[in-house]
């Protein structure tokens, strides 16, 4: 059984900081590309970041980009982000993915086969 537990989650001020992590299991980790996305009320999931298996491809949304860092753990079955200099507008429920094969861009949802319960982000003005 395949499980994505997603934790960092909580709320700060703009400007903070915050570093998600998602630990995986029941899965070969290390052949899983992995991502985070996330989710405001009332607005389409957007992907944020990607990453290759053996963190050295990296891919960021314009959103995000110079203020989000993906990285991964292999030995530990873990991802994470972190968030700097952070907006109001990143306020959003935080999910990660995993996927096997992904034939478009990695911060696409198409080929991710599993899926965290997600992590409230709240960012205060």
């Amino acid at each position: 059984q395949v499980e994505l537990v997603e934790s960092g989650g909580g709320a700060v001020q703009a400007g903070g900081s915050l570093r998600l992590s998602c630990k995986a299991s029941g899965l070969d980790f290390d052949n899983y590309l992995m991502a985070w996305f996330r989710q405001a009320p009332g607005k389409e999931r957007e992907g944020l970041a990607g990453i290759s298996w053996s963190n050295d491809i990296a891919v960021y949304a314009d959103s995000v980009k110079g203020r989000f860092t993906i990285s991964r753990d292999n030995a530990k079955n873990t991802v994470y982000l972190q968030m700097n200099s952070l907006k109001p507008e990143d306020t959003a429920v935080y999910y990660c993915a995993a996927g096997r094969y992904i034939t478009k861009s990695l911060i696409e949802a198409d080929g991710y086969d599993y899926w965290g319960q997600g992590t409230q982000v709240a960012v205060s003005s």
